[in-house]
């Protein structure tokens, strides 16, 4: 079966924005044109082909990033649709990984919103070139003009307008296409299938051209060749222009904007026009780069498909029909149904038993996939989130995906004592499928922990679990997911001796434990010398360093940001082993951090508050109250926004708290900002709550 699009025409592309800018819209619009759906789905009328999930057609959000393939002017453009709610932000993060551009959706009206910022800087982590789509042209108050300042303030971008809306509000019709210099008007077609190109009219004919002028001068910096032709005042073609607009947008020089009102069917066929001709195709992105899972050389594979065979498993699924889905990025190479691949992240053969194309819940069996494919296997039970999987003659391991860390947790217990195992099973299969969902057992009453990114994300799983595995379970408060860490440096020692008799037990090790910076983590590092402990022994002594950190010794939370020094020890020759060592490597970490100091590290949220300025002192009071600091303030439309960094344990209720302050006209985001040390006062009372004891000042 041959490549039906060469790999320079294909574009792996996601849809980004702040929630309800419009991209599950855009995306539906794009599959009707391209003829890949025969209706259009509305978000609101719970019928879009890309929410998919019965959550995601009750509340109108979307919650799983979906993947589709859909064709354009002979190049075949795969798509991801994200979410725009924070708490779902694992979604865009792994999609960000193996995406080769991006279009980022603004609202005409909201301009840069908080998520917007959001997603802009996941797209830099990943350097993915991207094009601006305002959306909404059709809506009362909107300002396009404003959200290409606020992308200049506030994403530090460099737009390059390459269209000028054809009115504007409930007028809005079309664009001026200002690379071919001709007006594309939808008029009052409701499909918006049928479509004018036209010659610019009078009417728009001198700020067409002041607008051109100053998108070429912005082309000049990136093309010598414009800049001659433009000097001479010589014309421009618009295949000039379009491989200038191309070159700058993949060498991040620039961002091309355009415009569109998708829900009112129009500029929707200039987006996707955009899409294949400045967004990158796998050729024009670096080659892939990874490591030997041996020997740890760093080596690349270039999106060739006559390079070995190398992908990504970037999202895992549970699929009702045929099982765990694992979702894949092919870098290099191809493979075909009933070929083995290796998963070099876990060591392992499997065999490719099934391959298909996605469209969303909907899926299409394919033969093979080919480098710059995105695709789905069925059946590769051992395949995990970030696992690479590639030829076993030319091992590769890729760099997994990093996730952030939850930052709530609650109890989770079945409504009876006979669905023990089905709960276990079906949180299993959740926590495989969301790296952001973890599950654990309270280590001081035994109870079952499910952690995650917000009460939504905990709210939304377990709605999934009593649907889809059929198991009903009841979700205690949830509590904030706390840390502990050190303050300052301390030395400790460990002996575990026994005697039993026969052989005995003997481990003995000191260390010295100092603080790392936040997001440090953790550091071993052994600087024994003369072999006063035998290399086969330092792994077991990690181990029970690693073990606990788990649970610290403050209020039993993780302990992070920690160097452990290995100093000195001794050891037997019968009696030591390596259970001895991971035994006294414990005990040694505990006295240790028992003297440097430890303090509790809370979870602090970024909270961006819109609302009246008739409100703003009865926000301020109460965010005070919740020990928050209010950073900026803007005015944007007439409302407030306060920017704020507030510890997430007292946000708990703050949607109701809101509404009743400003009379249900205020709205606000909240996303995960850093861990820092809670006061004193803040930390005895979470060490008494967790102790079981009345808090002192609350």
């Amino acid at each position: 079966m041959a490549r039906r699009s060469p790999i320079g025409q294909v574009r792996n592309i996601g849809i980004m924005a702040h929630i309800d800018a419009g991209k599950t819209t855009t995306t539906e619009r794009i599959l009707f044109y391209t003829g890949i759906t025969y209706k259009m789905g509305e978000v609101d009328e719970g019928t879009a082909v890309m929410d998919w999930m019965a959550q995601e057609q009750e509340r109108g959000i979307t919650i799983t990033s979906a993947a589709t393939t859909c064709y354009w002017k002979n190049h075949k453009i795969n798509i991801i649709d994200t979410p725009g709610h924070v708490d779902f932000t694992v979604e865009v993060e792994r999609s960000l990984r193996v995406l080769d551009g991006a279009i980022i959706i603004l609202c005409g009206v909201g301009g840069v919103e908080p998520q917007s910022e959001t997603v802009w800087r996941q797209a830099d982590r990943y350097n993915i070139p991207r094009i601006v789509y305002i959306n909404k042209m059709d809506r009362v108050g909107v300002n396009p003009e404003k959200a290409i300042q606020e992308m200049r303030t506030r994403l530090a971008a460099k737009p390059l307008v390459i269209q000028i809306p054809l009115g504007r509000e409930e007028t809005f019709r079309g664009v001026i296409d200002l690379v071919r210099m001709k007006e594309i008007d939808w008029g009052d077609d409701l499909l918006g299938t049928k479509f004018e190109v036209r010659d610019i009219s009078d009417e728009y004919k001198q700020e067409a051209e002041e607008k051109r002028n100053e998108m070429l001068e912005q082309l000049s910096d990136v093309s010598d060749h414009l800049m001659e032709r433009y000097l001479d005042e010589v014309d421009v073609s618009a295949e000039e222009m379009k491989k200038a607009i191309r070159h700058g947008t993949i060498s991040f020089q620039f961002v091309p904007v355009l415009y569109g009102a998708s829900f009112k069917n129009k500029g929707v066929h200039s987006l996707l026009d955009a899409v294949v001709d400045y967004l990158p195709s796998p050729v024009d992105t670096p080659p892939i780069k990874g490591h030997h899972p041996r020997t740890f050389d760093v080596e690349e594979r270039k999106a060739s498909d006559e390079e070995s065979f190398s992908s990504l498993v970037f999202k895992i699924m549970n699929d009702p029909y045929v099982g765990t889905l694992s979702f894949f990025r092919v870098y290099s190479g191809k493979a075909k149904v009933g070929a083995p691949v290796y998963n070099s992240t876990k060591g392992q053969v499997e065999r490719i038993s099934r391959l298909l194309e996605m469209h969303s819940n909907k899926r299409k069996d394919i033969k093979e996939v080919y480098a710059g494919d995105i695709a789905a296997l069925s059946s590769m039970k051992n395949v995990s989130t970030g696992d690479t999987l590639c030829e076993r003659s030319r091992p590769l391991v890729l760099e997994p995906i990093k996730f952030p860390e939850p930052v709530i947790s609650a109890v989770i217990e079945p409504k009876s004592t006979r669905e023990h195992s089905k709960l276990a099973d079906a949180l299993s299969k959740l926590s495989k499928e969301d790296p952001t969902f973890k599950v654990m057992q309270d280590s001081m009453t035994g109870q079952t922990l499910v952690c995650g990114m917000g009460e939504l994300h905990l709210e939304i799983l377990m709605d999934r679990m009593a649907r889809e595995f059929g198991v009903e379970a009841s979700l205690g408060k949830p509590k904030v997911a706390y840390k502990e860490t050190i303050t300052t440096v301390s030395e400790g020692e460990g002996k575990y001796i026994r005697q039993s008799g026969g052989r005995g037990q003997y481990g003995h090790c000191k260390i010295i434990v100092e603080p790392l910076g936040r997001g440090g983590s953790y550091k071993f590092v052994d600087s024994t010398k003369g072999g006063v402990i035998p290399k086969e022994f330092l792994r077991s002594i990690e181990n029970g360093i690693k073990e606990a950190m788990e649970a610290g010794i403050l209020a039993g939370f993780p302990v992070t940001d920690v160097m452990v020094t290995l100093t000195d020890g001794s050891y037997h020759e019968v009696d030591s082993s390596s259970i001895a060592y991971k035994v006294a490597g414990s005990l040694a970490f505990k006295d240790a951090t028992s003297k440097a100091n430890p303090v509790l590290l809370e979870p602090v949220m970024s909270l961006v508050v819109v609302s009246s300025e008739e409100y703003l002192g009865d926000i301020a009071g109460d965010i005070n109250a919740r020990r928050g600091k209010i950073g900026e303030m803007d005015m944007k439309g007439g409302s407030r926004i306060i920017k704020i960094l507030v510890p997430l344990d007292e946000m708990f209720g703050y949607a109701t708290t809101l509404r009743t302050i400003t009379q249900g006209r205020g709205v606000f985001s909240m996303e995960f900002s850093h861990y820092e040390p809670t006061p004193p006062q803040v930390m005895e009372d979470i060490i008494a709550r967790v102790e079981g004891r009345v808090p002192v000042h609350r």
